[in-house]
């Protein structure tokens, strides 16, 4: 039998931590080769809520991740991850935020990710120039923001 002070000390602790206490944190892996050919991000497009995180996952060495200037709607913190470590990003604002491999950019390792329902950045994002392997990956997930 639970008590009737147990119980709301429980509840009023989880009214406490708030949305914080919902977060969801997504596993994204860096490949050498995988879904969508070599050096890439699996999944290369993710859909996340303000508050939720990455978490990006080196499964071959040698891989980060980091934010492309120019991809991230205003205010946004940047970041670039460790080489070969594993490393969990937040995201809080809402937008649209494109991210890179450093050694394998020139090769297109990209990923996309959209926080939120309305990415008011969306055509700033769409119109930073990439190497000719990156735009055609960006191309097919950009499209795939609402």
């Amino acid at each position: 039998m639970i008590k009737l002070g147990t119980l709301v000390g429980t509840l009023a602790l989880c009214i406490a931590s708030g949305p914080a206490a919902f977060a969801a944190e997504i596993a994204v892996k860096t490949l050498n080769s995988g879904p969508g050919g070599l050096m890439v991000f699996d999944p290369a497009f993710v859909k996340l809520a303000p508050g939720d995180s990455i978490k990006f996952v080196p499964q071959d060495k040698g891989h980060n991740a980091e934010l492309i200037k120019g991809m991230a709607p205003e205010g946004a913190e940047t970041f670039k991850t460790v080489l070969g470590k594993e490393e969990v990003v937040k995201f809080d604002k809402p937008g649209v935020y494109g991210i890179k491999c450093s050694p394998h950019y020139l090769m297109g390792m990209i990923a996309v990710v959209v926080v939120g329902d309305k990415p008011e950045n969306l055509e700033a994002a769409k119109a930073v120039t990439h190497n000719k392997l990156a735009a055609k990956r960006f191309e097919p997930l950009l499209a795939q923001v609402q």
